[in-house]
């Protein structure tokens, strides 16, 4: 089977993960093609850096929705798609939610990653788009994670939503309380 990771941030993200003495710790179930990927917790910028570099070594390809003009510039356009930038045309669809149910109708397999934080600040109110768009869409939505005090990078355990947002989010936020953000005081309560 052929790799969905290119080669070159491949060997990056290995470098990276070597360099800053991280590991692996789970990864996506084979059988879930099409799920919404959450990334806690968010309280630093190098959570992209770390958690990109996760998804590439675990050969997941991840999508980040963005705005389409950032996906049509020049030279910059190419790097955001290569590291999963998702255009989504806010013109036509004034529903980001909307938008990511359609991405995942129109496609055979897909992984969504967001930040339901929304800031690397503490937030005791998540956003809940994530969670409207895999109840609109019927996909799980997987626990990615970074644990900065033990160097570790993966994905937990899939939550099927069942339609009662604070039960679900719930034991979402007792998975990600078990983790611990590179600035903890900033991390899920």
């Amino acid at each position: 089977m052929a790799r969905k990771t290119s080669t070159f941030w491949y060997y990056i993200s290995k470098a990276i993960f070597r360099v800053a003495g991280w590991k692996l710790n789970g990864v996506v179930p084979p059988n879930i093609k099409k799920s919404m990927m959450i990334a806690a917790p968010h309280t630093s910028n190098w959570d992209f850096i770390m958690a990109r570099a996760a998804f590439f070594l675990m050969d997941v390809d991840v999508k980040l929705t963005i705005k389409k003009e950032w996906t049509t510039i020049p030279v910059l356009g190419g790097l955001v798609r290569s590291l999963g930038g998702l255009a989504v045309d806010r013109s036509k669809n004034n529903s980001l939610v909307d938008g990511m149910v359609q991405l995942f109708n129109e496609r055979d397999e897909l992984v969504i990653l967001i930040t339901p934080e929304g800031t690397r600040a503490y937030q005791p109110r998540w956003r809940k788009g994530f969670y409207f768009a895999a109840v609109g869409a019927e996909v799980p939505i997987l626990l990615g994670f970074l644990d900065y005090k033990k160097k570790e990078a993966g994905v937990g355990p899939a939550i099927y939503p069942t339609g009662d947002y604070e039960a679900d989010l719930e034991k979402i936020k007792a998975f990600y309380r078990t983790k611990s953000g590179r600035f903890p005081e900033k991390g899920v309560r």
